[in-house]
């Protein structure tokens, strides 16, 4: 086991803003390939972004929410879907760090593992002697092509008893991987299917997701960190959060990059930039990304204050984390559209970034955990004296 130098938030951002060009350079390549290119992979792993949620003990940076969520934000200035699918990586290395340290020791044998995974419990397992026998399907496993272990949700079916979810550990090695994404946002990450056939997990590599929700972690040499005090979803919310205030700032850069020269085709308008309707524009995208970020960072101050503070959290909170999600997914598509709107027939041609964003953006809003308004919704429950709807909080 090594122990890293630990780069600062500053560092850890300007070298995530150091890539922007060239994921820029890459995004059509990026969509064409429905996945990301190994290049950019390395260049990922040689910025040390993926260590940011790797425990330290293996090399990792344990950096804090906000840090976190400022350099997936970075990462979407440049490309949506590689954003989205570093926020996937590192929201399931986190999670693999609630696991038995003996698991993890494996887990993270190579301080460069890839951690994939999904929360919704789409597979089953049946208990055997010594741990599960899983099989099913899940979808939409972000990044899945270039990870090695996959923590994924699955259905226990006890004999006679009642189905309960829980969080498993498995080796993408043994999964069968369905190479079906074939999208209109994200097209880039490589969200593919992973079956499982019979795939024996031991129990160790099994979590009951009831604890996990509780926050009862069974890691003991994590116990003590910071960034495991938070509960999973709230991490999760926090963490994605980011991607839509990337990329509601993107749209405004790349907005008033394509200004310049630009006319407003049957009108006397020789330079757009000159037309008052797009000082109005300009400014309403740029203050609705503002808000975007706003949001992202009221979620991602929550959660690293109650770390550090090591407190427990009310069920408020935990709705406050996804209802600033939420808002921050509002905000940035409305930014997105602001500049879309603004930007003229030209901007449908594939090679003008602008469709590309705001096809990212929306897909990030039909998210089943970031839809704003099944967040509004859950918040607006418990604000009305309503229990939550649901188990992810």
């Amino acid at each position: 086991m090594e122990t890293a130098t630990v780069p600062t938030r500053a560092d850890l951002v300007s070298s995530a803003a150091g890539l922007v060009p060239l994921l820029r350079e890459r995004a059509a390549e990026t969509e064409s390939a429905r996945r990301i290119p190994a290049e950019t992979v390395q260049a990922l792993t040689d910025a040390g972004i993926l260590r940011m949620r790797v425990p330290r003990r293996y090399g990792g940076y344990e950096s804090d929410m906000r840090t976190t969520q400022a350099v997936v934000a970075e990462l979407a200035r440049g490309d949506g879907s590689v954003s989205w699918t570093v926020s996937v990586w590192m929201i399931s290395t986190w999670i693999a760090g609630l696991f038995p340290d003996s698991v993890q020791d494996e887990i993270f044998s190579d301080p460069g593992t890839r951690v994939c995974g999904i929360l919704s419990p789409t597979a089953t397992a049946v208990p055997v002697d010594g741990g599960y026998v899983v099989n099913g399907a899940w979808s939409f496993n972000s990044g899945a092509q270039d990870s090695q272990w996959n923590t994924n949700s699955v259905l226990l079916m006890p004999p006679g008893g009642q189905p309960s979810p829980l969080m498993t550990a498995i080796p993408m090695k043994d999964l069968e991987l369905v190479d079906d994404w074939y999208s209109s946002g994200l097209q880039g990450s490589g969200s593919i299917k992973t079956v499982a056939r019979d795939v024996f997990v031991p129990g160790d590599y099994a979590l009951d997701m009831g604890p996990v929700l509780r926050q009862e972690y069974s890691s003991v040499a994590n116990a003590d960190q910071p960034i495991y005090q938070a509960p999973l979803v709230s991490t999760a919310s926090a963490t994605v959060s980011g991607v839509a205030a990337g990329l509601a700032r993107a749209s405004v850069e790349e907005f008033r990059l394509r200004l310049p020269g630009r006319k407003i085709t049957y009108t006397d308008y020789a330079e757009q930039s000159n037309a008052p309707l797009t000082h109005l524009q300009v400014a309403e995208a740029t203050i609705k990304a503002e808000e975007a970020t706003y949001h992202a960072t009221r979620a991602a101050d929550l959660v690293d204050s109650k770390n550090e503070a090591f407190e427990t959290w009310t069920t408020e909170e935990r709705a406050r984390v996804r209802l600033e999600m939420g808002a921050a997914c509002v905000r940035a598509k409305e930014a997105v559209d602001v500049c879309s709107t603004a930007s003229g027939g030209s901007s449908i041609y594939r090679h003008v970034p602008i469709q590309r964003i705001s096809r990212d953006v929306q897909a990030l809003n039909l998210h089943g955990v970031m839809h704003p308004d099944t967040n509004y919704e859950l918040y607006g429950r418990l604000m009305c004296g309503l229990d939550p709807n649901t188990h992810y909080l």
